[in-house]
This record gives C-alpha cells, structure tokens and sequence, in this order.
C-alpha cells in the first residue's frame, strides 16, 4: 500500500480543536464545549484515514453502553499489518504536528494469529478510535487483539452526557461485557488510553476489578476541575503561526477570554448533573488493582506534570514515567521511543505474580525520568 501521510492529532486529546468548533457554531458559552465536543475536530483527516482503514482487515459494530448510548467498536485481529511508523519531529508548527508518516505494506492473504491477550484503545477529546491507527497496528503487530472505541459524543457513537471519565467509563465496562458475550476479548485485558481517554481507562479499570491486567494511561488529568482550569488559560495563550489560524485564536481570545472559568466550570457541572471538581481520577488510580503504567510529558502544559506526578502517588502498584522534550501533543505520537517500553511491561505484567507489578524497563536515553 502506497506511503500515508495522516494528520494524527489523535493520541493528543487536543481541547483547542472544542474551542475552534464553537466559533463555527457561533457559540457564545464555553461551557457548552465543556458539556459536549461538538463532534470530531476538524483537525483530524478523516477522508484520509477511513480509507487507510477500509483497505485493512477489521470488524466493526455497535453495542450498548449505559443508558442505551450506542457505542462504536472496532477490532484489529493480531497480525503482520506490513505497519511502519516514523515520527516526523519537523513536521510540527508551534507544538501542532502537521504530519505523521505511517507506511503500510498489508500481507496478501493477511493471517491472523492466536491473539496474547485484548487491548481496549480510548481516544482523546474530539477525536474517535480510528484517530489511535498507529497504536492499533502497532499492538496488534505484537500479537494482541486490538479493540478501538468511540467514547460517547465522539465519532460514530451516539450521544449522552459527558463524564470526564465517569459516565464513559460507565460505557467501556458495558461495552467490553457485550464483547466477552460474542467472543472478541480474549486472554488479558489490558486497558490503554490518552488524555480523556486515559482518565476513563482509570475509572473503567477502577470498576472492572479483576478482570483488567494492565493499564496504560497517557497524560492523564488527575481531577477535572483543576485540569479544565489550567488548560483553558493555555490554549488562549497560544499564538500559532499563520494568518488564519492567528485570526482563529484571537477571534476565541475575544469570545471566550473574559468568562470566569470557575463560572463556566460550575455552569457545566450543573447541567452535567456532575461536581466537576469531584472527578477525581486520582481517586479511583487509589482503588484499582490492575497496574498501572503511566506516561506524561514534561512539556506538557494542557494538562500539566503536576497531574501525573500526583497520580503517580495515588497508588504503588502505579509507575510513572516522565519524557523531556515532549509535551500534550508529541507524547502520544513517540511510538518510536514507547512502543517498545509499553509491549515489553504489558508482556512482563501477563507473567508477574498478581500481587506485584513490573517496573518498565527504560533504554539508556535522556528523554526518561522514572
């Protein structure tokens, strides 16, 4: 199959593309894009990567999460996919990457293996699990079943109120029953998410007990209130380069820039029926007996180390992994320098004894602080 060049903000759970969504829609209130996204972002290139999808062998369908919200799911057999990724540090413009380079060279006939055990990808705010491509074929090249979903408000699932995790999570332990019922989870389970993602893997893995070996979790926030209250000023600091993306930002500066944010974050709450500040992902990290392998950047300032070094001492069976040089939007795209940390820790966890977990194991870089 012929190089693609897609344009993979997927992992990064980019929260500037909500605000740019309201602009379109002509919405006054920001807390309208806190109660839901507005769909997938404009930043993320659908046509391009539906037809990559189309021309791999997957399955898909819907199934019921909670409250009758229907929920989007894909598989990706274990199997040689011919995937190759290369992270393209140049292509990025003030922290925003451009492209992404994913070549893939599909086996004629593709044979799917015995899978190692099932992985359940969760995507970010404003994208949807076909945007996780790279992580899919990646683990499912290392032998696992792979099983993508759209959270609730997200790609091709239905709508429902918005949970920072809570009511998402709700969904996954739904969803992921319905699929043990027809056979697609096998062996271990391990959960992997980014950013929101990352937050409703914790909770999920927090109410399936059990019967989650692992989880992976990517920049997560560790309390909803807080994580919303330092984003948002961050992303109306932002000054992208470009004359239509310098209008768009300052267009949302002055729509969005005088609204009280403990306001907004309290109007969402209420119409969400949901304390926002009461989203305490750190607290279901506390209760889960699944490890736990966490990853942020140090650059990070949408939702800042503070969070993920303070989810890493919610737990011991929890271990924390900080990259320098990356931020919000590169980590997730570093399958160069993760892939292998992450198969080599779900791997060792399958086989430790369940009352420890594993320490990943780092190659000599300086990008590591453990």
């Amino acid at each position: 199959m012929k190089r693609l060049l897609l344009l993979l903000l997927a992992c990064a759970g980019l929260w500037l593309a909500a605000c740019s969504s309201s602009i379109n829609a002509g919405s006054t209130s920001l807390s309208d894009r806190l109660v839901a996204p507005g769909g997938v972002s404009t930043l993320l290139d659908q046509p391009r990567l539906q037809a990559a999808i189309a021309a791999l062998p997957t399955r898909h369908g819907f199934a019921r999460g909670r409250e009758g919200v229907p929920i989007f799911w894909r598989v990706f057999d274990p199997g040689d996919y011919g995937a190759r990724y290369h992270y393209l540090p140049q292509h990025h413009q003030n922290g925003l990457p451009l492209d992404t380079g994913l070549s893939l060279a599909l086996p004629h006939p593709f044979r799917a293996q015995a899978p190692r055990g099932t992985v359940v990808l969760l995507h970010g705010w404003m994208m949807n699990g076909d945007s996780m491509l790279p992580w899919s074929l990646q683990l499912a090249g290392q032998g696992y079943r792979v099983v993508t979903l759209d959270l609730r408000n997200h790609g091709q699932s239905g709508a429902g109120p918005s949970g920072y995790g809570t009511y998402e999570s709700d969904d996954v332990v739904d969803v992921i029953a319905e699929l043990r019922t027809r056979g697609e989870i096998r062996g271990p389970l391990y959960l992997f998410g980014v950013s929101y993602g990352a937050a409703t893997a914790l909770f999920a893995a927090d109410k399936l007990g059990d019967q989650v070996e692992g989880v992976v979790a990517m920049e997560s926030f560790a309390n909803a209130g807080v994580a919303i209250r330092t984003m948002i000023p961050h992303l109306m600091a932002l000054q992208p380069e470009g004359l239509k993306a310098q209008m768009i930002a300052g267009y949302a500066r002055w729509r969005y820039g005088g609204q009280d944010i403990d306001q907004v974050v309290a109007a969402a709450g209420q119409r969400l029926d949901l304390d926002l500040d009461q989203v305490d992902v750190a607290r279901a990290l506390a209760d889960t007996r699944a490890c736990v392998l966490l990853l942020h950047g140090q650059g990070d300032q949408h939702i800042p180390v503070s969070q993920g070094r303070e989810l890493a001492q919610a737990n011991p069976r929890a271990h924390y992994i900080e990259m320098r040089g990356e931020d919000h939007i590169t980590l997730p795209l570093r399958l160069d320098l993760l892939a292998g940390v992450v198969d080599d820790w779900m791997a060792r966890d399958a086989q430790h004894p369940a009352a420890t977990c594993p320490a990943p194991r780092l190659p000599a870089q300086a990008h590591w602080r453990a």
